[in-house]
């Protein structure tokens, strides 16, 4: 390597490092808790071997109920039950409470037997499928995470089945924020594009004017814009007073505009426009207004000088704002919490929920998972159908 190619490489240093830190790392660790969860294994490794040959249906036998036992006292003593016991309750609804009140009593009794003592306790150590969440959460690497996220479950006999329709959160939510994103890109574009066109071919001095609207939303707080919708849009708010002075809805007939998918559309949209009036307008004023006066005096109206002349050249921004809007739109997470209200929460919302909620970072890391493969095979797909060589901002 020559001299220049080592300083250049040496520059790139930092960014490489900023990158790997910041976006490589995170995802690399999303992507590894959505499989593995060494918890309940590291815990209670005797009750895992002692339940590894059993059949999954008849009684574990006094030797598990004692590995059990033993080691649930110790990871009381260590203080580590809380997190096995929740990651016992993802498996089986209510197993925590049972895990946690049996490591409370149990250290009332030193000597045993255990299988009489932890059936005293608790009748749910009598059933076999609470021995086998147990198995089940003391897989090291699992899948669960990912078939939680798709709306499916394992059953005992171990084959693969869809949840109950009254549980199928996750799938609906994935197909929703899809379609939200990809209505929102395309009202970005059909009010994107013609403010483009104005700003692209108004006089220097207005077309800085214009320019300057555009990007004031970048320097006000992404908060401050979202709760100023709050304030417009409520029942009492500003657009529904407007719509009460001027006759079209009576005062005791108010429009819910807010806390609803309404909402989110409304203020996502205005947050993602400037990302789409950029990338056309950089494209629009490289091209030479002489094309549509020539288009025009060899006969074309303007619609069809517009369609054959102006708008093929225009499609490079097009596509380059429509993937950086619809990218942004697909995880954006705080204007849905604000006004989107439980009608108009996205996949985002649920992911930070198991973050910082619910504490389950398995089933958060398997959702957005899930997430970036879709949002690497549309990208694909535009390749393919648009070819991302061909967009560009001149």
């Amino acid at each position: 390597m020559t001299r220049p190619a080592r300083r250049a490489a040496a520059l790139t240093l930092p960014l490489v490092a900023f990158t790997g830190v910041t976006f490589v790392i995170p995802l690399a660790t999303m992507l590894v808790r959505s499989v593995h969860d060494p918890v309940v294994a590291d815990a209670l490794p005797d009750t895992l071997d002692r339940l590894r040959g059993w059949d999954g249906q008849s009684d574990p036998g006094e030797a598990a109920y004692a590995a059990a036992a033993r080691e649930l006292l110790r990871a009381r003593e260590e203080r580590t039950l809380g997190r096995v016991a929740s990651r016992m309750n993802r498996v089986r609804s209510g197993l925590r409470s049972v895990v946690v009140r049996s490591a409370r009593r149990l250290q009332d009794f030193p000597d045993g037997p255990w299988r009489a003592v932890m059936l005293d306790i608790d009748d749910d150590w009598g059933d076999p499928a609470t021995w086998r969440a147990i198995r089940t959460a003391g897989d090291r690497f699992t899948a669960r995470h990912y078939l939680n996220a798709a709306d499916l479950q394992r059953l005992s006999d171990g084959s693969i089945a869809r949840q109950p329709p009254d549980q199928r959160i996750y799938l609906p939510l994935l197909w929703r924020t899809l379609t939200v994103s990809l209505g929102i890109t395309g009202l970005c574009l059909a009010l994107g594009y013609p403010i483009a066109y104005l700003i692209a071919h108004a006089p220097p001095g207005r077309a800085g004017f214009l320019l300057g609207l555009v990007l004031l939303p970048f320097w006000t707080s992404l908060l401050v814009r979202t709760t100023s919708w709050i304030v417009l849009l409520q029942t009492q708010g500003v657009v529904n007073d407007l719509l009460v002075a001027v006759g079209l809805v009576a005062d005791d007939g108010r429009i819910a505009l807010v806390y609803n998918m309404t909402g989110t559309v409304v203020a996502m949209t205005h947050v993602l426009l400037p990302f789409m009036v950029l990338p056309v307008y950089s494209i629009m004023r490289a091209i030479p207004p002489q094309q549509m006066r020539a288009a025009a005096s060899l006969g074309a109206g303007f619609p069809r000088a517009f369609l054959r002349v102006y708008w093929p050249q225009t499609l490079s921004g097009v596509g380059a704002g429509s993937l950086l809007v619809f990218i942004l739109a697909i995880g954006y997470y705080i204007t849905p919490a604000l006004v989107g209200g439980q009608s108009g929460q996205l996949i985002s919302n649920f992911i930070a929920y198991h973050m910082q909620t619910s504490l389950n970072w398995g089933l958060a890391g398997a959702l957005g998972g899930i997430l970036l493969a879709c949002v690497a095979v549309l990208y694909l797909l535009f390749d393919r159908v648009g070819g991302l060589e061909r967009m560009r901002l001149r």
